[in-house]
């Protein structure tokens, strides 16, 4: 073993999801949150995408078995202390992860449903909506915008929509808000027995690209660091409205977050 003492004591947490060339998104997104609350952060790409700030234009799930070869090569060295789902890409990874956390070969994530890129391309099908929602059980907190709400759930009001998420086995339901006019933006937690909190914030002008991974990832590095829910929540919420205050503007369209320094 190297003479340098093992820090046993450091939050560690696996992202899995999507790579974003552009860097707004994804796995960077992930790790660059996780790094802002002094967890560390493992990856293993799910998908590789063609990409850049206005849209995703092709996704190519990574093969399972170079995955399921990564995570036991990772879980033999290293504790995992947490865990964030992203853009998974395939009902095969999906089915595999579920088997993996009903196994306890994994701690129970924070899933960011990613169903459709920002620019409108399609992401997800009705099979992979199925997978998701069989794997709803095992997952701590759900982090969906409403549309993606929607589409899990089945139903058209937030409230019907968080039930419903709930009832499939979701621990506890964020529901961001930002798809709609309102000047203020409001995020709702609810879990099994209804509404537990909300969060009001002031719009910020533009539009964003990784903001829900951002969100998701500092939920899950909190979380790892051992934080209550409520807590884990309200810093990650003013983590990524700062980052999105402090959007760069890289391309010609959405900004990137400016995750560090915030």
């Amino acid at each position: 073993m190297h003479s340098q003492q093992l820090h046993s004591d450091l939050p560690v947490l696996l992202s899995i999801g999507g790579h974003d060339p552009s860097g707004g998104a994804g796995i960077q997104a992930d790790l660059e949150s996780a790094a802002a609350f002094g967890v560390q952060g493992l990856s293993l790409i799910s998908c590789l995408t063609v990409q850049n700030s206005a849209n995703v234009r092709r996704l190519v799930p990574v093969e399972l078995e170079l995955i399921a070869a990564q995570l036991d090569c990772l879980r033999q060295d290293m504790p995992i202390h947490g865990l964030k789902l992203g853009l998974l890409g395939s009902v095969a990874l999906i089915d595999w992860l579920g088997q993996q956390l009903a196994q306890a070969r994994l701690p129970s994530p924070v899933l960011d449903p990613v169903l459709a890129a920002g620019g409108g391309l399609e992401l997800s099908d009705t099979e992979l909506l199925a997978a998701l929602r069989r794997l709803l059980p095992q997952v701590r907190l759900l982090t969906p915008n409403l549309p993606e709400a929607q589409r899990l759930s089945g139903q058209r009001q937030l409230a019907d929509c968080a039930s419903a998420l709930c009832q499939l086995g979701a621990e506890a339901v964020l529901i961001s808000g930002g798809h709609n006019e309102e000047t203020r933006l409001v995020n709702r937690l609810y879990d099994a027995s209804g509404p537990i909190q909300e969060w009001d914030w002031p719009r910020l002008p533009g539009t964003f690209h990784g903001s829900g991974c951002t969100l998701a990832a500092a939920s899950a590095a909190l979380l790892a660091k051992g934080c209550d829910l409520i807590s884990a929540l309200e810093q990650a919420q003013r983590f990524t409205w700062n980052s999105l205050a402090q959007a760069r503007r890289i391309g010609q369209h959405q900004l990137n977050p400016g995750r560090y320094g915030v």
